[in-house]
């Protein structure tokens, strides 16, 4: 016997003491270990695993943890709940939190709600065979097959709950979205889509390359950051070939429109090149010119509370003022100044649930006035935030990125005296960002490439420029994946 054995006695002791339901949970839970066993009974499974050596006693102990049969753990297992829960505490687990999130909230409805959530689905999967028994966890399988449903596309089930008035149970889900985006620190089990285990003898090591799904991506620290476990989406057709693969390294770039690009232009130099550029990339573009601080502070809130992010891939916000390093006058003649870092945070993931774990990106364009130009004699108090915030030359505003995924934060900072010198002109910076994206060549690059040749371009236009009238860059970003602003 290996080590990864496990009696056969221990199987069959535990397969007599379950019931219907709960084998149906213990083979919910098992469903990516096995792909090509998703429509076995439990016993099938168990030893399928145990032949594979994929299924040991602590993972056994896990299965009967998952489904609370804590008396089976000290009679058959002879081991307690609390050292169970010390092991999963270490990461010792074979099922994914997904899974797990699927079986919390199944213990959760009442038939009458699975019933309520099997007559919503049929605007989205009216196909889908519904039947008025049909459990939660057969419900997701089903979407998941269909690729509505993955650890990280579970908007549809939040709508569904939202409509039955669960929000305790959206709340979970919002729940296991940041902790998976933010505190994930540990390799996952790996999660299979249910399109895969629905295919005859697909391994988890190495699939057919004509079967349209790809590896499953595990997480792997790198530089500090960890990655999320993602599953490979297929894009659903009514028939023929899937025509587009999305790689478990790029952001899935898909939907229509990609998403909102907001272009707020208190200059008023830029905003038809970049509302032009934008719209032909796909996106929503939301135009506003010449507002005061106040006004673009609830623009930003409005936009941050937009339902339509739900469906977008992305999100873009272009800002043109004049400002300071770290904030931005808008139209106001009294600079208190509004903090560039407040305006990321309104798109944050804890601060716009519809954009978590979704691209973000901000290109900034400020025209910088001297410090003895500034004036500080207002305050602009922000929504949602107890502090007063000013610009006054004596606080250290530092810009600084916080370690908050998926954004992109590119800032060029130009002396106000270029518009002085011609107040018409459009920024160059911005002009050359047009440019990369309208190239056909140059948008299959992705974003963090063309930035560097967006670097390139204004560094040569200094060499050619007075000092005085020079551009300078920053770019910060927390990506965890390739991104190309273009669909994919």
């Amino acid at each position: 016997m290996t080590r990864c054995q496990v009696p056969a006695v221990l199987i069959h002791q535990i397969e007599q003491e379950l019931d219907k339901e709960e084998e149906e949970i213990m083979v919910f839970l098992c469903r990516d270990l096995a792909p090509d066993l998703a429509t076995a009974d439990l016993r099938e499974l168990l030893v399928a695993l145990n032949e594979r050596e994929k299924l040991s006693f602590l993972g056994l102990s896990e299965l009967l943890y998952r489904v609370k049969r804590f008396d089976l753990l000290r009679r058959i297992l002879k081991t307690e709940k609390a050292t169970v829960e010390a092991n999963l505490a270490r990461s010792l687990r074979i099922v994914p939190d997904y899974r797990v999130l699927m079986v919390e909230i199944n213990e959760n409805l009442e038939k009458e709600e699975v019933s309520s959530l099997v007559f919503l689905l049929r605007d989205y999967a009216p196909r889908m065979k519904m039947a008025k028994d049909k459990s939660f966890l057969a419900l997701v399988i089903d979407l998941e097959k269909l690729n509505l449903v993955a650890p990280n596309q579970l908007d549809l089930i939040e709508s569904c709950f939202r409509n039955i008035h669960r929000i305790d149970l959206i709340r979970k889900i919002q729940k296991y979205k940041y902790e998976a985006l933010m505190c994930s620190v540990h390799p996952q089990p790996v999660y299979v889509n249910a399109l895969q285990a629905s295919l005859p003898n697909l391994s988890l090591i190495d699939p057919p390359c004509n079967s349209g799904v790809h590896n499953v991506n595990k997480e792997e620290p790198r530089s500090g950051q960890s990655l999320i476990l993602e599953p490979v989406h297929v894009p659903i057709q009514e028939s023929g070939p899937v025509s587009h693969k999305v790689f478990d390294d790029q952001y899935r770039m898909q939907s229509r429109p990609l998403g909102i690009c907001l272009i707020i232009d208190c200059i008023g130099n830029d905003t038809d090149m970049l509302e032009e550029t934008f719209r032909d990339l796909g996106y929503d573009v939301h135009c506003h010119r010449y507002l005061n601080m106040n006004t673009m502070n609830q623009t930003l809130l409005d936009v941050a509370r937009l339902q339509k992010h739900r469906n977008c891939d992305s999100f873009i916000c272009i800002l043109v003022s004049r400002g300071s390093p770290q904030s931005v006058f808008c139209t106001d003649h009294t600079f208190s100044g509004f903090p560039l870092e407040q305006i990321k945070k309104y798109f944050t993931g804890d601060s716009c649930p519809e954009l978590l774990g979704k691209p973000k990106l901000f290109f900034i364009q400020s025209y910088i006035v001297p410090e003895n130009e500034q004036e500080c004699t207002s305050l602009l108090e922000v929504d949602g935030n107890d502090e007063k915030i000013t610009a006054n030359a004596k606080i250290p505003w530092k810009v600084t990125i916080p370690q908050v995924a998926d954004i992109f934060w590119s800032q060029c900072k130009v002396d106000v005296s270029t518009l002085e010198k011609s107040p018409s002109s459009s920024s160059y910076y911005l002009r050359c960002l047009a440019e990369l994206l309208r190239n056909p060549h140059k948008r299959k690059l992705s974003i963090l490439d063309i930035h560097t040749e967006l670097n390139r371009k204004v560094y040569e236009w200094n060499k050619t420029t007075d000092p005085s009238q020079q551009y300078s860059l920053l770019l910060q970003h927390t990506l965890r994946k390739k991104l190309f602003l273009s669909p994919t």
